[in-house]
């Protein structure tokens, strides 16, 4: 799983790397700030096809970068605390389990842009954090799911999550966390592929479920500044005036 990743949120880096128009404000006028140190619940953001990109208008770009919540908040969940625990969605059961099963079935595919993502090296017998990147320096495009959640005063907040695969036999990825555990790597897909990826039918999903070659990542000891504690610790409450976002360490509305 991946519980922790470096987000691109530069919009020049958007643009040349994944063809993304970045919004210049919030949904409410505020001003747009993503962090790019990213554990669930807090704000990132997220690249989709927009939904006008078949009207014929110029004005609308091939793709948008969204402001959203690493973690799926699907229509019917009663708050935004359920992300502590949907940021990875596995392919083997995506299509069946409550949270992920709708954005899957409405092909609400999308790509999580990342610098790098973080992983917990347990081969010395205690976890070393590791920052694992493309080797050749550009940033990864991660295959995700999208959702949006409605707040009580009417408010949109969009979500994401990462989808993952197997990985035992990866010669990169089966090194992270403990020795018990199955092993598990993000989908990170061929730069050629995202196009195809963000419009492709749901009978053609799966088809892009594969390991991204081990030759193609490098790992390396994470600094100090870069690691947390392997586990996600939950958030406080938010009082009753604080927006439930507030505690996302980014402005999104």
């Amino acid at each position: 799983m991946c519980a922790h990743f470096e987000g691109v949120v530069d919009p020049t880096r958007l643009r040349e790397h994944f063809r993304a128009t970045v919004p210049a404000t919030t949904p409410s006028g505020g001003a747009l700030s993503p962090r790019a140190d990213l554990w669930p619940g807090y704000a990132g953001l997220f690249i989709r096809t927009p939904a006008e990109a078949d009207s014929g208008d110029e004005a609308v770009p091939e793709r948008e970068a969204v402001p959203g919540i690493f973690g799926l908040v699907p229509h019917w969940a009663t708050d935004l605390k359920l992300a502590r625990n949907t940021y990875n969605a596995r392919t083997e059961t995506v299509a069946s389990k409550p949270s992920f099963r709708d954005a899957w079935r409405h092909t609400r595919h999308c790509i999580i842009p990342a610098d790098a993502i973080y992983e917990p090296d347990w081969r010395s017998g205690r976890p070393i954090p590791t920052r694992i990147s493309r080797a050749d320096g550009h940033p990864m495009g991660i295959a995700g799911l999208w959702d949006r959640w409605k707040q009580a005063d009417g408010m949109v907040v969009h979500s994401f999550t990462m989808l993952t695969i197997n990985a035992q036999t990866h010669e990169l990825m089966n090194r992270f966390h403990q020795p018990t555990d199955e092993k598990r790597m993000v989908v990170i897909l061929p730069e050629a592929a995202y196009a195809e990826w963000l419009a492709a039918p749901l009978q053609r999903s799966m088809d892009f479920m594969h390991p991204y070659p081990a030759d193609r990542l490098v790992g390396s000891a994470a600094p100090a500044t870069s690691t947390r504690s392997e586990k996600v610790k939950p958030k406080a409450k938010p009082g009753p005036s604080q927006n439930p976002m507030d505690d996302t360490q980014g402005s999104l509305l």
